[in-house]
């Protein structure tokens, strides 16, 4: 690795910003749900165009996050960070004085490429600046500070929004990358050693491929799954995506080099992130609306039952991390914690109208817990298996997995809901209302029965998923045989950067 100075290194101010940005990322996404109805009401809009105040954001920040992590890795990556969090920063400023949906919504699509940007090289700058047990606690700082930017956006952003108006949301995170920007100049550059022109065209077709896959989960529920429109979009992405595979594979310079996919060990560790989709991240997003819609529960008191949920995440990274520096298995960590979603997805079956809090505490708390645990020591594990040079675009990629498989998981466990409410009430209009949270319709304690059945059996469905995944990801994650003498998964042991200027 060829690490360039700029400026004075100071390990702690360059841990600060990439977690302050860090927080902001995920807090945009949450935050700006609560702030949807203010937004509606102030912009006379609603339906699909008040939608892609979440969607564009999304799309872009799936579609564009492999493309910034490579990019990171040729340019620098606390350039690609300080890019980024500008780009963030003034799409955040544009949404705050957008004086209707459709400059609103571009905005939004423009804080995504940011947030790409930010979260692909910031995993990079840290791979890159800490070794060992300083790395194991820098990423689990990291998922701490990304379980505080999930938690916290809801509450923040409807005080906000009770207060200043929903403008005020989007102004807060364009100052808080602001202030994380002014501490750029204390990171300290680095790149690969060899900067090859990026691959245009594999570029290109990435983010229309993966940019075509997301739409088509995203429009799914809106335009039936079974329209041409969302037939073309899914077969478009999923083509252009293997017509991706094939150009990197001949690429000289790829976009993503194969070989990461290839090792088993690290593509295992990039699929967590998609297993915590099912197992936590559903949750988070369908939860609330039955227990305000079955349960009559405000959408404050929702919010605040999910902290048994969101709470675990922030306080579990430190604790794993340092039974990581302890000795324990990053292996036996990761698949712990995707025991207990599906523990926790399986219990939370109890769950009825009108149920106790007490009886739900349990699996809340579990399933929090779960993602607390692995929360950055998977993210440490993945990055401890890459070479330096490939730092940016392993992280990218490791994003691009997550992100994606967020709006993708998010869309079709929605689709799954309503049709197993239809089966219940006979209709799917009446069925999509009921998953919105809507029990208006006449024949409430029906409506909420339907609903419950739903859940459940979607409960059930995401603890299966992520049963098998333990057991699939605990396998993959086995040693090499030819290196049996090496401890699965180490903290690799500290190296010294060569500096250059």
């Amino acid at each position: 690795m060829t690490t360039v100075s700029a400026g004075r290194s100071r390990p702690a101010i360059t841990l600060a910003v990439v977690l302050l940005a860090f927080a902001t990322v995920p807090m945009s996404i949450s935050g700006a749900a609560v702030a949807l109805p203010g937004i509606g009401e102030d912009l006379h809009t609603a339906g699909a165009p008040l939608q892609w105040v979440m969607n564009a954001y999304n799309l872009t920040f799936a579609s564009f996050m492999l493309v910034a992590g490579s990019a990171a890795d040729l340019v620098g990556r606390r350039r690609a960070f300080a890019t980024g969090s500008a780009v963030f920063a003034a799409g955040s400023l544009a949404a705050a004085v957008a004086p209707g949906v459709v400059l609103l919504d571009l905005a939004r699509a423009l804080s995504g490429i940011g947030a790409a940007g930010v979260f692909a090289s910031g995993g990079a700058i840290l791979a890159t600046a800490f070794d060992g047990a300083a790395r194991t606690r820098a990423f689990a700082a990291l998922g701490s500070a990304a379980g505080v930017g999930l938690a916290v956006g809801p509450t923040l952003s409807g005080w906000l929004v009770g207060t200043l108006g929903w403008r005020a949301t989007f102004g807060l995170h364009a100052a808080l990358l602001a202030v994380a920007l002014t501490g750029v100049g204390f990171v300290v550059e680095s790149r690969a050693p060899h900067r090859p022109r990026l691959d245009a065209t594999g570029v290109l077709v990435f983010v229309a491929g993966l940019g075509l896959l997301v739409l088509g989960a995203v429009q799914g529920p809106q335009w039936d799954w079974t329209s041409p429109g969302v037939a073309a979009l899914l077969a478009g992405g999923a083509g252009l995506l293997v017509l991706f595979v094939v150009l990197q594979s001949r690429s000289a310079a790829p976009v993503l080099d194969l070989t990461l996919v290839r090792d088993r060990r690290f593509f295992a560790l990039c699929m967590v992130p998609v297993v915590s989709t099912f197992g936590f991240v559903t949750l988070l997003t369908y939860l609330p609306t039955y227990l305000v819609g079955t349960s009559g529960f405000s959408a404050q008191r929702a919010g605040t039952v999910l902290l048994l949920m969101t709470a675990p995440v922030l306080l579990a990274p430190p604790l794993s991390g340092g039974l990581v520096n302890r000795g324990v298995s990053p292996r036996t960590l990761i698949t712990l914690s995707l025991l207990m979603f599906a523990g926790g997805n399986a219990w939370l079956t109890v769950i009825s109208p009108g149920g106790s809090l007490t009886a739900i505490a349990g699996p809340l708390l579990m399933t929090g817990l779960g993602a607390g645990v692995s929360f950055g020591v998977g993210d440490g594990a993945a990055m401890s298996l890459v070479e330096p040079q490939q730092a940016g675009m392993a992280t990218g990629f490791l994003n691009t997995m997550r992100i994606g498989s967020e709006a993708i998981v998010i869309a079709v466990y929605g689709a799954v809901l309503v049709s197993l409410i239809e089966t219940r009430v006979g209709s799917r209009e009446l069925a999509a209302k009921v998953a919105a949270g809507d029990l208006s319709g006449g024949g409430s304690a029906v409506l909420a029965d339907g609903f419950t059945h739903a859940l459940r059996l979607a409960l059930y469905g995401t603890a299966a998923v992520c049963a098998i995944g333990a057991v699939a990801i605990f396998a993959a994650l086995a040693p090499p045989r030819r290196t049996t003498t090496t401890a699965p998964l180490p903290p690799e042991p500290a190296r010294q950067p060569t500096k250059a200027a």
